[in-house]
């Protein structure tokens, strides 16, 4: 039982390992790579939320460079980013 399990965690390193190399991504890599169900991966597809190129109208394929810009589109600023920010405008409006 715990061998099963070791093994399994084992397959998920290497294809988030071979995944993280590629340019191109498959869904099954989008999965891997984000963590997210192959259902919400087509859900983001199908809202045309997620940029994807589809080959012969059958085969889905991402750019990696797209997928990583998607996660961290809404990208929140910390406490120090704000206080950075007021200060530079106080000062840019003396």
């Amino acid at each position: 039982m715990e061998s099963n399990l070791i093994i399994q965690k084992l397959t998920q390193l290497e294809k988030l390992i071979i995944g993280t190399n590629k340019q191109i991504f498959t869904v099954d890599d989008v999965v891997n790579y984000t963590g997210f169900s192959k259902s919400y991966v087509y859900k983001l597809v199908h809202k045309n939320i997620l940029p994807y190129s589809k080959v012969n109208n059958r085969t889905l394929f991402f750019e990696k460079s797209e997928i990583d810009s998607f996660l961290l589109q809404n990208k929140s600023k910390s406490i120090s980013q704000i206080e950075k920010e007021a200060i530079t405008y106080i000062n840019s409006k003396k």
